[in-house]
Formats: C-alpha cells, structure tokens, sequence
C-alpha cells in the first residue's frame, strides 16, 4: 500500500503524499490514494517480500489486487515478529560502523535504534532507550546521500566529508523530513566521537557504561558490547559468547578497525527466532 501512494509517483508525488500525510496522517492517506489506484484497474498484483532478521527472504507472496490491503496486513505482522533487534533494549552508546541508502531509506533502522525524528507525525518509541547514538561511516553505494544522519548525535569526519547536501537535502525535502537530514556534532575521527559520546551521558565511570557496536542495523548477528552487560547476559539462551573483554582497538589515526565482532557476542539463527517469536 505505501508503495503505491508514495513510490510511484516519484519525487512530486512522495512530496505531494507527505504534504498530506502532515495534515492527515499515514493511514487514512496511504489507504486513500492506494485504494484509488487500485480502482483504477492498473494494478496486476502486488508482490510482497517479507525478510527475517538476517536480511533473507522470508517469503514472497503475489497478491492479486483485491487482496493485497487485508493480506499486506497479515505480512506485516509476520515481518515485525522476524525484524531484526539488538541484544538489549537499552544503552548508553550505540556505536554504528556504517550508515547508507543500501541499509536502510533512513541510512539506519529506525525500530532497530528506537529514534524517529518526525515529530510532526509520531512520538519517539519506548524502546529501545539509546542515549547516544554514533556514526562512524557512509557506504559508497548511497551515493553522499546520508538521509537520516541527523538521527545520530555524533559521527565522525569521514562521514561528514562523504555528504552530497544536494542528494541528502532532496530526499529530506520531498519527504518532509528536515531533522533527519540535520549534521550532527562531527569529530576528527571514531576516538574523540567515542569519548565525547560517553562523557555527554552522565556521572557515569567509563567501565560501568552499557555501550553496544554494530556494523549496521542489517547485520545483528553479531554485536560487540561492553563488560556493563555481563550480568544481563546471564542465563541468556539466545545469546553465546565469542569472546572473552578487550580494549577497544584504534589505529594510527585514531579510527577503529572495520567491524568483525572478536569481542562480542552473536545469536544463533534458531534461538534467536524463538526469542523473537515470543
């Protein structure tokens, strides 16, 4: 249904669609343009793909025209049951290696990082509760456009310098979307970003804070977390240990190498889908 109000009308559509939805809201404006192009007869069917939380085919439904509202609402509870998730619902630092257009529309997953930033639209999600959040990269594949930074609070100068504003601000614009497309707070490089992050959280001593690090919100499998977590990961089935502490890892600039999760942990495929189906 959303593809067919706001995907197939290109840029002056998605903006024309996201004008409305401001004064309307997403329901009553995605079923009401949906259900007026599917009247018109176009429409041969809809083909719906639904992913598992490792980015995998679920499954694929061909849906002739007059099914496709109520059984688009079945898939989607299918798909929110196999979403991928972090590990824990709260953090103090979330560290992201990469953001971009090829991970998600919004660089990273909103429901994976509990962040919206509409709010003309719709309140901030309960959970997850990320108190910094911190970008290390763009993927070349988005092109400079890094639609949903301004969901970070900090990033670094590797990511800054990789920004097309032209990109970023036309697909902020047509979507109605100008927080997301705001710069962040930009450091050097993934060090003083990192520091800066953990000071800007409270009276906290460094050891004691919960941070989390993720290559993106495509790839959970595995996460590297700090010792903070070690008592919640008692008695957790679904998670297995890969390894045991380290000290974070820099390089001569400062930069964290790419990540590979040595020091982390992972879910396996069939735990981890008994946790999420519960």
């Amino acid at each position: 249904m959303k593809m067919m109000t706001i995907g197939l009308g290109k840029q002056r559509g998605a903006a024309n669609c996201h004008q409305a939805i401001l004064s309307y809201g997403y329901p009553r404006v995605i079923q009401t343009v949906a259900r007026t192009l599917l009247r018109t007869g176009k429409v041969l069917c809809g083909v719906a793909v639904v992913e598992n939380a490792y980015a995998e085919t679920a499954r694929v439904a061909v849906l002739p025209p007059g099914e496709i509202e109520d059984k688009e609402k079945t898939l989607l509870k299918e798909a929110k049951k196999l979403a991928p998730r972090l590990p824990f619902d709260h953090a103090d630092v979330l560290i992201i290696d990469e953001m971009g257009k090829d991970i998600s529309g919004t660089g990273f997953d909103t429901k994976v990082v509990g962040r919206i930033h509409q709010p003309l639209l719709a309140d901030e999600p309960r959970s997850p509760r990320i108190k910094r959040i911190v970008v290390r990269d763009l993927t070349d594949n988005s092109d400079g456009n890094a639609d949903g930074v301004g969901m970070a609070d900090f990033i670094s100068r590797r990511l800054a310098d990789k920004i097309d504003r032209q990109a970023l601000y036309a697909n902020a614009i047509a979507g109605l979307e100008p927080e997301r497309a705001k710069i962040p707070v930009t450091l050097d490089n993934d060090r003083e970003a990192i520091e800066v992050a953990m000071r800007s959280v409270g009276l906290a001593p460094a050891q004691g804070l919960a941070i989390l690090r993720i290559r993106n919100t495509l790839h959970l499998g595995e996460v590297d977390v700090s010792v903070a977590y070690r008592d919640e990961m008692s008695g957790r089935e679904d998670l297995e240990i890969l390894a045991e502490a380290r000290p974070m890892l820099f390089d001569a600039m400062d930069n964290l190498a790419l990540f590979e999760a040595p020091a982390g942990l992972t879910t396996s495929e069939e735990s981890r889908v008994n946790r999420e189906v519960e």
